[in-house]
């Protein structure tokens, strides 16, 4: 593919996959700018190693995958690992609108989940992406993805059963 064409599909890319791509990144690491560094790096992998996409899978999904793997190399990072990310809204400054807090419950829940059921959770309730696609970007079998979704689903129940029950 030519520079011209492979910026075009870039382009394309970018206007498509951009907002998905990002909501998956933070959920994935939880702190925006992160998250904004890890979609430009999955698009950067993705321009240079175009020419390995071989089309057995859809482009979403190609670039579903570089993005977890782009995730997990940041928070494999020494500098991620030694970070303190806790800044909780105490901490911020003063704003001219009031906070509005919001229940972050499920999200936390979520996040709390083992890496393997958190993981598969992102894609399919998050990214809304089928178990079909989830395997083409997971790279396991259909099998092991329902049995991390039914472990997932269990574990949530479990860890939100007081909240939920606090709605009704």
């Amino acid at each position: 593919m030519e520079r011209n064409q492979r910026r075009e599909w870039l382009e394309q890319a970018i206007a498509r996959w951009e907002k998905p791509i990002l909501h998956l990144c933070f959920a994935y690491l939880g702190d925006t700018a992160l998250a904004e560094d890890a979609v430009q790096e999955t698009f950067l992998k993705a321009w240079r190693h175009y020419d390995r996409f071989r089309g057995e899978a859809e482009e979403k999904t190609w670039l579903m995958r570089i993005a977890m793997n782009t995730c997990k190399d940041q928070l494999k990072s020494a500098w991620f690992r030694n970070t303190d990310r806790s800044l909780t809204p105490e901490l911020l400054p003063e704003g001219s609108v009031p906070f509005e807090e919001r229940d972050d419950t499920v999200t936390r829940a979520v996040m709390s989940l083992p890496p393997k059921e958190r993981e598969v959770t992102l894609l399919h309730w998050y990214q809304g992406l089928s178990l079909e696609e989830m395997v083409q970007v997971m790279r396991v079998p259909r099998s092991t993805i329902n049995y991390r979704l039914k472990k997932a689903k269990t574990m949530l129940q479990g860890s939100l059963e007081e909240w939920y029950d606090e709605d009704e």
